[in-house]
């Protein structure tokens, strides 16, 4: 009877604790946990091709980009804390929805390659996400049409005219100074 007293006293603490874990709002106290959202996109990379496009998002878009999509695990704490603080250091690190592609896109596909063989997507994302793993030949894919499309981009060309003429899936976005031409 005694045994099971304390193993109510300890259920009911540790479902207690659990739940003032959800109610107090960490990000308040400590930045880096804090709820980032998804900020609008500040510059819409044109795809060399819908491949390369898919892999990106496939793999890099829920941490680097701001198009997360966020799971219910996200909403819990504390796995939220570890999901908020991963994202919030990967934006900072590299975003492709805010690159200023003008200044050195070789520098982006640099930093993707040299992650994208060591340590990106981490092994614990891929626990829940496991169609975010690549191939080697996904990877090089990936590099190679990253690295064809930021180019064209800074170079302020299509990368679908320089392709082999595979298209672009990004068609709907606007490109600059298409909003002057609403006035």
């Amino acid at each position: 009877m005694k045994t099971r007293k304390v193993l109510l006293i300890v259920g009911g603490v540790l479902i207690a604790g659990f739940v003032i874990l959800q109610i107090i709002p960490v990000g308040n106290f400590i930045p880096e946990l804090q709820f980032p959202g998804n900020p609008p996109v500040v510059q819409a990379i044109q795809w060399d091709s819908p491949q390369t496009e898919d892999l990106l998002r496939r793999a890099c878009f829920d941490c680097h980009s701001n198009e997360s999509e966020w799971p219910w695990y996200s909403h819990i704490a504390p796995v939220s804390w570890l999901v908020m603080k991963d994202v919030n250091e990967a934006r900072r690190e590299l975003n492709f929805s805010n690159l200023n592609l003008r200044s050195s896109p070789g520098r982006f596909v640099r930093d993707v390659e040299e992650h994208i063989h060591t340590d990106m997507p981490p092994q614990i994302y891929l626990v829940m996400h496991p169609n975010a793993a690549l191939t080697d030949a996904e990877k090089q894919q990936l590099l190679d049409g990253l690295t064809q499309s930021l180019t064209a981009s800074a170079a302020g060309s299509s990368p679908t005219t320089a392709s082999t003429g595979s298209g672009s899936t990004s068609g709907d976005q606007e490109t600059e100074g298409s909003s002057e031409k609403d006035d």
